[in-house]
Order: C-alpha cells, then sequence, then structure tokens
C-alpha cells in the first residue's frame, strides 16, 4: 500500500463496511480534511442500525462508567481507553448534534426521542456528504492483488493511504454482516477468533404438544439463574427453545457451559416476588372445583405457558411440591441458536493482533473497528457505543499514521 507524506495534501483513506463504525470513522476522518471513500456491499448503508432502530434506537447507557465498562467482560479492559475517549456522553453530544435529541429511560438505557434510527441516519448521511465523503454502495470487497491493492467485484483496483475495515460481525447477515471477511484476513496471517453467536436464543427439547401450543408465549416477570448470575426480566418460548432480554443477558456463559459440556441448565423463577414459603401457603387452599390450571392462575399468578413449562421441566406431571417447582424450573439447553438469528456476535479479530490504535499488525496502514474485533456485550446501549468508540479510535489511529495534526476525538 503506498503512502505519501502530509506535505502532498493528497491522502485517500477506504473504510470498508458502511455501519455505525465505519461511517463514524469516516466522519471523524473526512472532518480533518482528508479524502475519505466509503464502500459496502449492501445497496444502501446503515440497514443494521436501522434494524436495531425498530423497537427504539438504544444508542447507549447512562450508568456511572466504571460499571458501564465491565458489561464488556474479558474485553474490557482492552476497550477501556476508546470507551474513556469516546464515552456515552460524547456519543450522546454526537446525535444531540445531529439535531436528535436524547432521553434516559427507566432502566437507563438512552434512546433518541425521536425513538427512531431513520432521522438520525439521514442527518448523518448528509453530514457526511457536506464533508466530502463519497459512498459506493453494492461493492464486494474480496481482498487485496499483489500490489496491496483492494480488490472489490467487478471493480478496478483500489489504492489508498489507510484503510479501516469496519465489517461487522455475522449476525443478521441478510443486513450485511456475513463474516466474509474471516478467510481473507486469516490468508494474510491475522489471528481470529471463531465467530459465535451473541445475545442469542437457545435450543430445548420442548415436547411437540408444548411447541405447538405455546410458541411465541411470553414468560413476563421471570428471574433466570446460571452459575453465579441472575437476571430478571422476560423470556420468550419458542417452537425450539427460549429467547428474549433475560436470556441474552445470559448468553455468554450459557453458549460457553454448552460447548464446554454439551448441555447448561437453566434456573427460572416464574414468581421471583414471592417467597417459596409465601406460595407454599397460598397453595394450601382447598382447590374446590376449580382445575389446576385456574387453581395455580388464582393461587400463585401463573399464565397457562408457565404452568406448562413446569410441566415439562417434570417429565409433563405436575410435582407433589408445587411452590418449589415453581421457584426453580430448570430447562436444559442444548445450543445456542445460529448467527443468523443471534443479535450479535462474539468472537472476531484477536486484540493480540492489532496496535492500541486498532491497526493490524500484521497488515500495516490496516486498522479494524467495531464488531469485527474481538468482543461481546449484552444489549442496553453497550454495543452500539462500543461500535461508535472503536470507530472514533480507528479514525484516530489512521490520523496517527498519516502524520496529521492532533486527531479529533467528535465530543
Amino acid at each position: 500500500m503506498e503512502t505519501r507524506s502530509p506535505a502532498d495534501g493528497a491522502f485517500k483513506v477506504v473504510v470498508i463496511g458502511g455501519g455505525p463504525a465505519g461511517l463514524i470513522a469516516a466522519e471523524a476522518i473526512s472532518a480533518r480534511g482528508v479524502g475519505v471513500t466509503v464502500y459496502d456491499h449492501m445497496p444502501t448503508l446503515g440497514r443494521k442500525l436501522l434494524m436495531a432502530g425498530r423497537g427504539g434506537l438504544n444508542l447507549t447507557h447512562s450508568e456511572p462508567f466504571d460499571s458501564f465498562v465491565t458489561r464488556y467482560g474479558a474485553a474490557a479492559e482492552r476497550l477501556r481507553p476508546h470507551l474513556q475517549a469516546f464515552p456515552p456522553a460524547a456519543l450522546i453530544a454526537w446525535a444531540e448534534g445531529l439535531g436528535q435529541p436524547t432521553f434516559a429511560g427507566s432502566s437507563g438505557r438512552v434512546f433518541p426521542t425521536a425513538m427512531k434510527a431513520s432521522p438520525l441516519l439521514r442527518a448523518w448521511l448528509a453530514r457526511l456528504a457536506a464533508q466530502g465523503v463519497a459512498l459506493q454502495a453494492r461493492a464486494d470487497w474480496i481482498g487485496w492483488d499483489e500490489a496491496g491493492d483492494l480488490l472489490f467485484r467487478g471493480m478496478a483496483p483500489v489504492r489508498a493511504d489507510a484503510v479501516i475495515l469496519a465489517l461487522g460481525g455475522a449476525s443478521w447477515p441478510r443486513l450485511g454482516s456475513t463474516g466474509a471477511w474471516v478467510p481473507l484476513l486469516a490468508a494474510r496471517g491475522v489471528e481470529v477468533a471463531a465467530l459465535r453467536p451473541a445475545n442469542c436464543g437457545f435450543v430445548a427439547a420442548w415436547s411437540a404438544l408444548f411447541a405447538d401450543r405455546f410458541a411465541g408465549s411470553p414468560l413476563k416477570n421471570v428471574a433466570l439463574s446460571f452459575e453465579d448470575r441472575r437476571l430478571r426480566g422476560e423470556a420468550v418460548v419458542t417452537r425450539h427453545g427460549l429467547e428474549g432480554g433475560a436470556v441474552y443477558g445470559l448468553s455468554a456463559p450459557l453458549r460457553d457451559a454448552i460447548a464446554r459440556e454439551g448441555e447448561a441448565r437453566l434456573e427460572l423463577d416464574l414468581r421471583p416476588d414471592i417467597s417459596e414459603g409465601q406460595l407454599a401457603i397460598r397453595l394450601a387452599r382447598p382447590r374446590g372445583g376449580q382445575s389446576v390450571s385456574t387453581f395455580l392462575r388464582k393461587a400463585a399468578g401463573l399464565s397457562p405457558v408457565a404452568v406448562n413449562l413446569i410441566r415439562e421441566a417434570n417429565g409433563g406431571a405436575l410435582p407433589d411440591n408445587l411452590a418449589r417447582a415453581i421457584k426453580h424450573v430448570s430447562i436444559a439447553l442444548t445450543a445456542p441458536q445460529g448467527l443468523d438469528r443471534a443479535i450479535s456476535t462474539a468472537g472476531g479479530v484477536a486484540w493480540a493482533a492489532l496496535d492500541p490504535d486498532l491497526m493490524i499488525r500484521a497488515l500495516p496502514s490496516v486498522f479494524a473497528a467495531g464488531e469485527m474485533l474481538d468482543w461481546e456485550a449484552p444489549t442496553g446501549g453497550y454495543l452500539l457505543q462500543a461500535c461508535f468508540a472503536t470507530g472514533v479510535a480507528a479514525a484516530n489511529g489512521v490520523l496517527r499514521r498519516l502524520g496529521l495534526e492532533q486527531p479529533t476525538s467528535l465530543d
């Protein structure tokens, strides 16, 4: 890859990937007057961002930073400097600078007031155009030629002074994140941790009767426990298992346990607000002429799906100690759902393969950002925050690599 000195004043930077990490990198670099072209193989940019915003775009989270950074688990210390350089407050200020005011919900999650991604994306693309960023859709990157120039299917080779790869993981592949970049980097000697589903549902061996009757039914206000973690929230019965917010929050340890042991036992407390003793008193009342389901609905507040989940966990019958059964429903999970159904991806470019500026050591002047790096996080704003922060970090790394002035932080 050919490089020029700053005195030439004609640097060209290529960003491959038109999601949040790639677009914020293009914004930061173009703000310094450097020419940037963003290539994406989809017909339009920001598709995954738009999908994420369908239920309200959760940009980030308002909890204290020291707690915030722990949500990234094993990658927390690797991400810390990038999150400190572009923290939640900076992302909020950036969104508001695009005319999209935000608010923090009761859970601490931060959303645009519009509760949509489309107004933000339109304003963002307009800003990029005003800064001279070129956007090239339907550009399928397939690697490098012998001269080090970038190859796109059906296009002439592209030469750049620096490249940022922001290609996503492999979740929601129909929106563009296919993981097709993995063999391209591996062939160049770049260490890549295997891509795995994160924030995903899991497979459970339901009976046909249960699956047919209750697929799509929610389990509201339950507590899920695995190993030393317990989460309150909701789950949803699917035809093949369980998914939902509380399940996603435990997906990393569940997935890893299944990989080690072949299955993981998830425990559900169907009435976390009531003690087992209180339930026992309620259930000791005479049932009279009520059906078992009606009695459990009235005495214990159980929905039909909850009652039948207890049956599923106990070989098809309700046990004698119903109070204990309600508080301790054990479900065997045998596999995570596939990457095509996962919200996000674990694995990616290994941290050892990167320098502190997110440049790939084996590929000088090539940087990586976003979900294609080896990190994972729960939903709640943490995913987008790290994509934006690493995009800014890679952009600053490019500017340093090109020998330009103090890079921008966009805060």
